[in-house]
């Protein structure tokens, strides 16, 4: 009698997804930063759209398949969220009313900063390069909505600040992970906790 073929191994989709957001969350940011004019902030939106909404969405359906909750809802969150951000600032945005549209992006952003921040407990479990992913990016969607319920200006490039460190975070983990997998040892260090049994940000 045969034996069945085993089914081929599937690839950590972490670096993918970790670079989707590190390079979409890097563009944003350096707009809310005021480090490039803002009439040029059509270039998000592409990136939005394939890089970090489809690719995180696509990572986050092979972490599923993978077995890994963290990461499947992560990566597929917010891929959902630069797929959503693409929609409003296009479709949504320029139908809201000029005098109140600051409190429905404030609302959008805080929605985020309260799923972000519980993902940020969760992540405690997987690794320190990810955990310092998550905390910096609780701090951007929670700066970033202050900034906007308030139209406070100063603290929006406060937020675009601390969400480039978010994104320069993104790319080391990201980084790292690949590296590691494709040396099959631990070149770059990504802290993993000790009594983690999950896949995103640790060596293959």
């Amino acid at each position: 009698m045969s034996t069945p073929a085993s089914a081929p191994a599937t690839a950590d989709p972490g670096p993918l997804g970790l670079a989707a957001f590190a390079s979409t969350t890097f563009i944003l940011s350096a707009f809310n930063a005021n480090l490039i004019d803002a009439n040029l902030l059509a270039v998000v939106l592409p990136m939005a759209l394939f890089f970090g909404g489809l690719c995180q969405l696509l990572a986050g359906m092979w972490e599923f398949r993978k077995g890994n909750t963290f990461g499947a809802t992560a990566f597929s969150s917010y891929g959902a969220f630069w797929l959503s951000y693409a929609a409003f600032v296009k479709f949504v945005a320029p139908g809201l009313p000029a005098a109140t549209a600051h409190q429905a992006v404030g609302l959008y952003l805080l929605t985020w900063a309260v799923f972000t921040t519980y993902m940020t407990l969760a992540a405690v479990r997987v690794s320190g390069a990810v955990l310092a992913v998550f905390v910096t990016l609780s701090a951007t969607f929670i700066i970033l909505a202050i900034a906007e319920f308030g139209e406070y200006t100063t603290i929006t490039k406060v937020g675009g600040w601390v969400g480039l460190v978010t994104a320069v975070f993104a790319w080391y983990a990201s980084f790292a992970v690949v590296t590691n997998a494709t040396w099959q040892r631990n070149v770059l260090p990504v802290f993993p906790n000790a009594g983690s049994r999950l896949h995103l940000g640790r060596a293959a």
